[in-house]
């Protein structure tokens, strides 16, 4: 490299500095040998800098939106077994990873046996969403997300923690109705559905149908205030499924027993 490469190879790094434009940064010298190589146009050479440029620029922000969304990355859809789906849900799930329902405000339910997948296909769909859709999606589990909205009600800034959750544009309240809460409590909830409602999407899971939801709000008016605000938009999905632990241990169990009597 002479001298005069040199500094304008000097001048550029600077400059690619000072205009935040690292993925270009580290790959224009390898590009520009290829495109000298394979007779690239500018314009192509451009482009292809540009494109390596927005792909990691949109790599690190869905990194930061998983991050932030708090979700069990785990739960993923490469770990969820379809095979299990009713036929009707995995048609709704073809429409609902397209991310439509989070554009019209409207609300997902998902419901079903203890151990049927709920939490585990929210997750998965969330994910999906925020990876593929770029969407803004928070979790919580509904004990976890009553204990903050309380502390902030105590600390009297609730306003301004429901307004840090608004920003999102699907708001996941997983187990909803799995542990017994109070009156206070439950209140908050209503209080947090009622902001949301027609402002942003409500993603929840429960394994009570709604029925039996007063016995979540303890009072009936309540009770259908909420489920009016929740069904007012939204898809419901039913798992009236087998518990898949019981399934894997029953399959775990039954192989043992074929393993021993092959002994």
């Amino acid at each position: 490299m002479n001298g005069e490469s040199g500094q304008v190879r000097t001048a550029l790094v600077e400059n690619l500095k000072e205009l935040h434009l690292p993925a270009i940064r580290g790959c224009f010298e390898e590009t520009a040998r290829r495109a000298e190589k394979e007779t690239l146009s500018y314009e192509r050479y451009l482009l292809e800098l540009a494109q390596r440029e927005c792909e990691e620029r949109r790599r690190k922000r869905i990194g930061k939106l998983l991050k932030e969304s708090g979700l069990p990355l785990e739960k993923s859809l490469a770990n969820f077994d379809g095979k299990r789906l009713p036929v009707k849900v995995s048609r709704q799930m073809k429409v609902l990873l397209e991310g439509g329902f989070l554009d019209r405000k409207e609300n997902l339910l998902i419901f079903g046996n203890p151990g049927a997948g709920k939490s585990h296909l929210l997750c998965a769909i969330a994910q999906e969403l925020i990876a593929v859709r770029g969407r803004k999606i928070k979790y919580a589990t509904c004990p976890l997300l009553v204990q903050d909205l309380l502390a902030a009600k105590r600390d009297l800034r609730l306003g301004k923690e429901i307004k840090k959750l608004a920003k999102y544009d699907g708001l996941i309240i997983d187990e909803m109705g799995y542990v017994q809460q109070s009156r206070e409590e439950m209140e908050i909830v209503f209080t947090l559905l009622a902001e949301r409602y027609e402002r942003g999407s409500v993603l929840l899971t429960s394994n009570l149908p709604f029925s039996k939801w007063e016995g979540i709000f303890k009072d009936a008016m309540t009770t259908a205030a909420a489920i009016d605000r929740l069904v007012h938009h939204c898809v419901i999905l039913e798992l009236n499924i087998p518990s898949y632990r019981m399934e894997q241990a029953k399959k775990n169990r039954d192989a043992g027993l074929e393993s021993a009597e092959a002994k």
